[in-house]
């Protein structure tokens, strides 16, 4: 078993956030190794086995090489990791603005309050529409985001409708993403515009910067 103040670590590097509202800011990416989901679109796949095992200590001392305050703990999915939330208060007592990224699949209640919570709703066209875990939505604040990687219109579509019924652009900031080299972003943004919708587009922009690969 994992020490209490250790977790699977995959890679971390410094770059800068490519997505959220965060989007631009040199940001130093912690990413955590394994996810129990397999999303048809993916880019993140070499973290879901392997790793090395890192003690927080030995975490808090690479992050403290770069020269920002800005942490984003990613996966895979951090949360399949139990450890996951002790290292985020770690961050978070160290004096680190700290974002999540989560799949949405996993509990996030009991993540520090001090954490802005980076959620997925997974979409009908990512193949794992099922393993969205709803009862995140109520606990949403303003400090969190709800983000959408839209794969078709169909996508777009489902995602409008659970944005109208769940009223979760008044909970926290609504992302819609296309998916990469998927979804025309001059598409994406013409459906918005069309229907007035109270969401952010986002492109990842790490990938129009450095292309599709680790490490960035």
């Amino acid at each position: 078993m994992a020490r209490p103040d250790s977790v699977r670590l995959t890679e971390i590097f410094f770059s800068l956030q490519g997505e959220s509202s965060r989007v631009g800011l040199p940001t130093v990416f912690i990413r955590l190794t394994g996810c129990p989901l397999r999303c048809g679109y993916c880019d993140s796949e070499y973290a879901f086995y392997g790793g090395e095992t890192w003690h927080f200590d030995r975490i808090l001392d690479e992050v403290a090489k770069h020269p920002t305050r800005t942490v984003c703990v990613t996966g895979g999915e951090p949360l399949a990791q139990r450890n996951c939330l002790p290292l985020l208060t770690t961050l978070c007592d160290a004096g680190y603005s700290v974002s999540l990224e989560t799949s949405g699949a996993m509990p996030i209640g009991e993540v520090d309050p001090r954490v802005s919570r980076i959620v997925d709703l997974k979409t009908p066209g990512s193949g794992e529409v099922d393993k969205n875990c709803w009862d995140n939505l109520p606990l949403l604040t303003a400090q969190d985001e709800l983000k959408f990687v839209l794969t078709s219109e169909a996508d777009y579509q489902w995602a409008r409708q659970q944005v109208e019924q769940h009223q979760l652009a008044e909970r926290c900031p609504v992302l819609f993403s296309p998916v990469w080299q998927g979804v025309s972003p001059t598409d994406l943004a013409g459906w918005i515009v069309r229907d007035g919708l109270p969401v952010r587009m986002q492109v990842q922009l790490h990938k129009i910067l450095w292309g599709e690969k680790p490490g960035v």
